[in-house]
């Protein structure tokens, strides 16, 4: 293999060039590889979908984890539904003051390979005493679970195959059952550019469930669009304005090392473009 060319779009894609494939293999769930990239790093990619890069995984996983435990802040105990490679499980386990952390994840093999073959995203995370790591389907777990968690983060593939089912209504109201009294859900949400519909129905089964609603972005090359939504569902209409001073604070108070995270960033994440606005039904001065 000397170049792997992503097949989430019949018109457009990218291209990486393959310096070396590390592993591939078909698991019970979908057909996962591995392989370096001089640019890139170490890539994975599950049915032909480029999953995560060594170079900026750092971006999503610390977006997805930082913005609701720091807008929360209280956050005692977190799910992550999905997060097989390790990075969500590392930043989340950089709060110090998190007491239970549970992560679902479908497919085993996903955990065994990330840990071996991308050993940076996880950095030993699993083996925090705070974890106990289900391998079962998510939506299974949210739907039977009897406990409840301060922050629910669903870091999923594209909504085509096993993860179809964690994007449906089911999924976002077994989550809200789920949470605590102020507790946040949020979701990766694909490119808006590329994906706008998507973006569009994850609104459609958000608003007349949660008390706040709404999305944030972060700037990621490798997903394709670049622009990357994560959806959000507040039960605490709130949390999303916490000010810029408190999130400061709460922030320094952590201490946690950090490559893109930071209060600023945090706060103007939630400003999104009126394309995306008008999709959602939103006005701009929301």
């Amino acid at each position: 293999m000397k170049e792997y060319n992503e097949t989430l779009y019949p018109m457009y894609g990218q291209r990486f060039s393959v310096d070396e494939v590390l592993f591939e293999t078909e698991t019970d769930h979908q057909k996962l590889v591995i392989f370096h990239n001089a640019k890139m790093g170490r890539v994975m990619a599950l049915d032909g979908v480029i999953q995560t890069t060594e170079a900026d995984e750092f971006i999503y996983h610390e977006m997805m984890a930082h913005v609701p435990i720091f807008a929360h802040g209280n956050v005692k105990s977190v799910l992550i539904i999905g997060g097989g490679d390790g990075g969500m499980l590392r930043e989340v386990v950089k709060h110090k003051n998190i007491e239970k952390i549970t992560m679902v994840e479908i497919d085993k093999s996903v955990v065994e390979l990330c840990t071996k073959y991308l050993p940076n995203h996880s950095k030993g995370a699993f083996n925090d005493p705070r974890l106990t790591l289900v391998i079962d389907d998510g939506m299974k777990f949210v739907s039977e679970t009897t406990a409840h968690y301060d922050v629910i983060i669903s870091d999923s593939t594209d909504p085509i195959g096993p993860a179809e089912v964690l994007f449906t209504e089911n999924f976002y109201q077994a989550c809200f059952r789920c949470l605590t009294e102020k507790g946040i859900l949020v979701t990766q949400n694909g490119t808006p550019f590329m994906q706008i519909d998507e973006v569009k129905s994850t609104a459609q089964k958000m608003q007349n469930l949660f008390a706040d609603w709404h999305f944030y972005r972060a700037a990621i090359p490798t997903y394709i669009g670049g622009d990357m939504t994560f959806a959000w569902g507040s039960k605490n209409p709130s949390a999303r304005h916490t000010p810029l001073t408190v999130l400061k604070e709460r922030f320094q108070k952590e201490g946690i090392d950090v490559r893109y995270y930071n209060s600023a960033i945090h706060q103007a994440a939630f400003a999104l473009p009126q394309y995306v606005l008008k999709a959602i039904n939103k006005q701009s001065n929301d």
